[in-house]
């Protein structure tokens, strides 16, 4: 993507050339994918044009001037349907943006279109097929994001994690996905789910490219009670990434369920460690300590009682429209007591800081990001079992493509940082994509 922002800039080619680029692969592609939960081509050829017009005149360019943005559709864009994946809200067309939205706009960017998410954000998927082979899931939550990035219809989409929902998907479809640090990204306008667990997160098809995106996106919105400032250097950390001093130190964490994953995934990461090593990389293979063998169990207790009081009112007015995992969610967070829901709110502070402590040695991290290649089914979307750790804690973390399953599906390699320290995950990972040189191609 940044090649596109400055062919743009230098007047190569319009950004009303690219998105006909993307619109025609999209056309080609979208009825097997099926990515797109609203799109129109006139209306994104026409905000093409106005990008253009703009540059014509001389006008000050933003960071992303002229890019075709994918968005989930949980969040907000004014005027363009926001169905959420539930037939409830059918009808919704927001009057006013989410702030991502808004941010993306004012650094010259646009919405191309809507991407299809699971129900309400959560396990019952939309109607998404992995680029790979339609046959299996592209995961979820941020299913249609995913596969639209994967199949280049669009250089850059939106997502949310409050599990698994941006980096499952990423490594499901084969590219990379970015969840940064909790509370960098605001919230505003984008449906809440678990206000402890829910972030934004980018999908792009090179680690710079995610950086970029997310280098407009943070900065602090008082609308969002969890929202966090970010000094300006922080955001220069994101848009000029700079070649680390070093070979990283790296540890190798299998966590606490590593049984869950499957041979081929287990290969591959012993693959990409030895890869890391020959590049240089200090590598140990350590493991998290005995607090987190308990982190999934509070995780599902946050999420669990949060989704219960934030969709309680909506499952008593609407339940029959709602799906049975969702309605199952619901009904067993409303038996969460406050008691246990404090348990493990303080039981998620001490990992956090159990988590500082242990990467405090390190660089970053590295971990698998799913239990291996996407599952072939359409039915559920996989198992974020991997990613809640990280999501728990708040922690930057970010998936790459590193090889093939047996099934010719992608697998990746998770890399997670300290928290707020997201320029040297990211600086690290993008060392970890060269080390390893995969070139994962277009799918099919």
């Amino acid at each position: 993507m940044r090649e596109m922002v400055a062919g743009l800039r230098a007047g190569r080619f319009t950004s009303e050339n690219l998105t006909r680029d993307l619109l025609a692969r999209t056309a080609a592609l979208e009825p097997t994918i099926q990515a797109w939960a609203w799109l129109d081509p006139e209306a994104a050829l026409a905000k093409a044009r106005t990008v253009d017009r703009a540059h014509a005149s001389g006008a000050t360019h933003g960071v992303l001037h002229g890019v075709p943005i994918g968005v989930k559709d949980i969040i907000h864009a004014r005027g363009i349907p926001t169905g959420m994946g539930s037939p409830v809200f059918a009808d919704l067309v927001p009057p006013q943006s989410a702030t991502v939205v808004t941010r993306l706009e004012a650094a010259g960017a646009f919405v191309l279109g809507k991407t299809v998410t699971a129900e309400l954000a959560y396990f019952h998927p939309g109607k998404t097929r992995n680029p790979w082979n339609s046959a299996h899931t592209p995961g979820g939550s941020s299913m249609g994001s995913a596969a639209a990035v994967a199949a280049r219809m669009a250089p850059v989409a939106l997502g949310t994690q409050t599990n698994g929902s941006v980096i499952r998907p990423a490594a499901f479809c084969g590219c990379v996905g970015y969840k940064p640090s909790s509370g960098l990204i605001p919230r505003t306008g984008i449906l809440e789910f678990s206000p402890t667990l829910d972030q934004v997160g980018v999908f792009a098809r090179a680690v710079e490219d995610a950086a970029l995106a997310a280098s407009v996106l943070i900065g602090h919105d008082s609308r969002d009670a969890g929202s966090i400032e970010a000094a300006a250097e922080f955001v220069e950390g994101l848009l000029y990434l700079a070649p680390p001093s070093r070979p990283p130190r790296l540890a190798a964490v299998r966590s606490p369920v590593w049984h869950l994953a499957e041979e081929a995934q287990r290969a591959q990461f012993e693959q990409d460690v030895r890869a890391l090593r020959q590049a240089g990389a200090q590598v140990a293979e350590i493991e998290l300590g005995p607090a987190f063998e308990q982190a999934h169990a509070m995780q599902r207790r946050i999420m669990y009682a949060e989704g219960a009081r934030v969709l309680g009112p909506l499952q008593d007015k609407q339940r029959a429209q709602l799906s049975a995992a969702l309605n199952r969610l619901i009904d067993e967070g409303r038996q969460i007591g406050e008691t246990e829901y404090k348990e493990a709110m303080t039981c998620r502070t001490g990992l956090q800081q159990e988590l500082q402590r242990f990467l405090a040695p390190y660089d970053a991290l590295i971990t698998p990001p799913a239990r291996g290649e996407a599952p072939a089914t359409l039915e559920h979307t996989g198992d974020p079992a991997f990613c809640t750790i990280w999501t728990l804690c708040g922690v930057p973390a970010l998936t790459i493509p590193t090889g093939f399953g047996p099934h010719h599906l992608p697998l990746g390699l998770q890399v997670v940082g300290r928290m707020l320290d997201d320029a040297r995950m990211l600086e690290v990972a993008r060392w970890c994509t060269q080390a390893i040189g995969f070139d994962i191609g277009l799918p099919d």
